[in-house]
């Protein structure tokens, strides 16, 4: 068991297993004692997983095991091509993008990329871009645009790089024009929330017509840790943060944010990698299909009004 939460689950587990082996070691039938168990462990995950908390849900969407981008890639799509480069800076590592084949239709497919370790985190920067992982993702919109190819992408982040360099190479500028340029393009445009969604460096690549997130993904204007630093002065009220800035799957598929939520197996994605894939791949297909059917004007007022449609308001006389 990986979080604090699920550690009633691992101390019958462990119960069960000394059992057994008590049980097979003194050759004794405790085959009811054994059930009685099992049924209460079944009992309990219930319990546990239908009443999780937004702050919960964050730890689950922050796990490390939980599956990259490149696992969605690699199993959803075909032909995949990686692109490299902004044409402008560098390449960055924690935004991955290319060419590939979706049911034998040529997508373009961008994405949010953390690391698997150390290494690999210190590689990808723990998913949070610099501004050349924006330009990158921006220009391979561009020639999906241009070459009709149908947009897939893959948010997965806490948030675009806060540091020094990238405020030096334009941070805030990359990320406005993503979202300027994003709400014209005339191809389908899909976002998938994997994990976690932090602030602007989400919504550089979630300017869509359609909003998926998985169960226990999240997505926010700030993460609960800072939320409470700024509200409170106190980030340990994190928990009372989460629960208020309203940002699990459920709760934005209630504000109309979100256009679908993905079930997750019991404790997270990681549990049971091929359900997920299933499960979104069943969901993509039918967004792509009903969106490909739209003309390139029907696609921008899409996006328009889906996002004119979030939130209320009442006009003063």
């Amino acid at each position: 068991m990986a979080f604090e939460f699920e550690k009633p689950l691992q101390e019958l587990q462990d119960k069960i297993k000394e059992l057994e082996k008590y049980a097979s070691k003194n050759k004794l039938d405790l085959a009811k004692e054994i059930s009685f168990l099992e049924n209460k462990l079944e009992d309990k995950k219930k319990e546990i997983y239908a009443n999780l908390t937004p702050w919960q849900r964050v730890e689950i969407a922050r796990y490390i095991h939980r599956p990259t981008t490149l696992e969605y890639i690699e199993t959803l799509f075909d032909d995949f091509i990686e692109f490299y480069g902004d044409r402008v800076y560098s390449d960055d590592h924690a935004i991955v993008g290319g060419i590939a084949t979706y049911k034998d239709i040529p997508v373009t497919v961008i994405g949010h990329q953390r690391g698997r370790d150390t290494k690999g985190n210190i590689k990808r920067n723990f998913g949070m871009a610099h501004p050349d992982g924006y330009r990158k993702a921006l220009r391979l919109m561009k020639q999906a645009d241009k070459f009709n190819r149908p947009i897939i992408c893959f948010i997965d982040t806490k948030g675009a790089y806060p540091g020094k360099a990238a405020e030096e190479r334009g941070q805030s500028e990359s990320i406005a024009r993503n979202l300027v340029e994003m709400a014209g393009l005339k191809v389908p445009v899909i976002s998938i929330v994997i994990g976690e969604g932090g602030s602007g460096g989400a919504l550089a690549l979630g300017v869509c017509n359609r909003l998926l997130m998985l169960e226990n993904a999240t997505y926010s204007v700030i993460s609960p840790e800072g939320a409470a630093s700024i509200l409170f002065k106190d980030a340990s009220l994190k928990e009372i943060a989460a629960e208020s800035l309203k940002i699990t799957a459920g709760d934005l598929k209630e504000l109309g944010i979100a256009d679908a939520v993905i079930k997750e197996p019991d404790g997270g994605a990681h549990q049971d990698k091929e359900y997920v894939f299933k499960s979104l791949d069943e969901t993509l297909h039918d967004y792509l299909s009903e969106l490909s059917k739209l003309s390139s004007d029907e696609l921008v007022d899409d996006r328009f009004n889906k996002y004119m449609s979030i939130g209320e308001y009442k006009e003063l006389t």
